[in-house]
This record gives C-alpha cells, structure tokens and sequence, in this order.
C-alpha cells in the first residue's frame, strides 16, 4: 500500500516538473525506509525565511549547477518558474551574468549566489556571511545554507547510485541552453557554453 501511493506522489512529482525520478522509483523498491528518510529531507530542501524567493532560487541553481551537468539544474529551473521566478533572472544566475540584473532585486540575486559560490568553493569568506546575515539575519543565512547544501544532496545520491550519467541542455523558458563543467577556482562548477 504505501510503495503504491508512493509511487504515484513519485509520478505526479515527474509530471508536474519534468523530472526523471527513476533514482527514487529504485530507492522505494529497494528500501520503503529509506525513501521515506529522504522524502523528509523535503522539509530541509523547502525551508526559506527572510530571503526573497529569487535569491533563494539563485542560490539553489548556483548548487545544481556545481553538482550535476543539467537534469537536476534543470528540475531547480522548472521549480523556480512555477514558483514565478522569471526567466530573466534565471538565464543571469546560468550564465553568470547577474550584473545585468537592475534595482533591489538584482542586488539579491548576486548577494545570494556570492553567497553560494563561495560556499562551494570553501572560502571562507566571512564578509559574504556578514552581508547575507545583514541583510537577511541568522534566519535568512539558514535558509541559503540548507538551499546549498539541499541543492547538492540530491545529484550526489543520483551520481552514487548510478544515475547520474546523462548531461541535458537548459531549457529555460523557449530557451535550450548546453550546460557545460569548468574548472572555477580549484573547483568544478557548471556554466552554459
């Protein structure tokens, strides 16, 4: 009973952001427990306060992209345009062009995925840290720590598993973009080419 009404949230999940969830369809016929333990980790990967739902975004794609080459990034796009995340602030965060993101908002953005890239390249940069809890508080540095840190898990799991093989174009809006990996600062991250 519960593999079954499982599968069918598995299913509905793919359907809603096409996603290939075959990793999970695996896990829950492996392990019902261990599907269980990570459909949790929903909680985690959901939690944001205090951070503009664009930076929040920004933040979780810079992660994906660092992780995988497009099938996971691509599920945080598809995320982020049901939640009414525009496709121009997306492309920006892609393609690392954040700059030309004008007002407030932009300011978020690169805020946030400053944030993110220094957090995946280990930097220690404490002046990014002291400007995210500025700006958004100890709730709002939470938030796009568990986005970062969230936004890896999953590619992790899929490459661990075996199923993280296939790299896919962008596909943000009418827009398909290659995603590409490049050495960044003695670390891999993704970018379009």
């Amino acid at each position: 009973m519960f593999k079954k009404m499982a599968l069918r949230g598995v299913e509905r999940f793919e359907r809603r952001f096409a996603y290939d969830s075959s990793y999970l369809k695996e896990i829950l016929q492996i392990s019902p427990r261990a599907f269980w333990a990570i459909t949790r980790l929903q909680t985690l990967s959901g939690f944001r306060q205090h951070v503009p739902q664009e930076a929040w975004f920004a933040a979780k794609l810079v992660a994906a992209l660092h992780e995988d080459c497009g099938p996971c990034a691509q599920l945080v796009v598809n995320m982020a345009r049901h939640a009414g995340v525009s496709a121009d602030v997306l492309r920006a965060v892609v393609t690392g062009a954040e700059e030309t993101l004008g007002d407030e908002l932009g300011d978020d953005v690169r805020l946030a995925t400053r944030y993110a890239r220094a957090t995946l390249a280990r930097s220690n940069d404490d002046s990014v840290i002291s400007e995210v809890e500025q700006r958004w508080g100890k709730l709002g540095l939470l938030s796009l720590a568990l986005a970062v840190v969230m936004s890896r898990f999953y590619p992790m799991l899929k490459y661990a598993l075996g199923h993280g093989k296939a790299c896919v174009r962008l596909c943000i809006d009418e827009a398909h973009l290659p995603v590409t990996r490049q050495k960044t600062a003695g670390q891999e991250r993704g970018i379009l080419s």
